[in-house]
């Protein structure tokens, strides 16, 4: 599912800028200010593309599945998506 799809499925409209691009919104922005903090920035250099690749690839996990966030309950954005989907499938069901 892209990223415009779920701003369409919980009928949010981008802050600024055309659909689908990097800067749909504050959270985009703030996204990319953080990895590129945590990731890019971190090393003076990198030594190849994929070298960047694999780190970005090891951060997205780090970030979806075992950082904590405060803001949604210290759970993982992966747990809070499962529980987000969990619910409508009940209210689903219930309707």
């Amino acid at each position: 599912m892209t990223y415009t799809q779920r701003l369409a499925e919980t009928n949010l409209v981008p802050s600024m800028g055309s659909v689908g691009d990097s800067y749909d919104n504050a959270l985009a922005e703030t996204i990319n200010g953080l990895y590129k903090a945590e990731v890019i920035w971190r090393q003076r250099s990198w030594p190849s593309a994929s070298a960047v690749e694999m780190a970005t690839l090891r951060w997205v996990d780090w970030f979806n599945n075992h950082r904590l966030l405060g803001p949604i309950g210290y759970i993982t954005p992966a747990e809070a998506e499962n529980n987000y989907y969990a619910t409508i499938e009940k209210l689903d069901m219930a309707a």
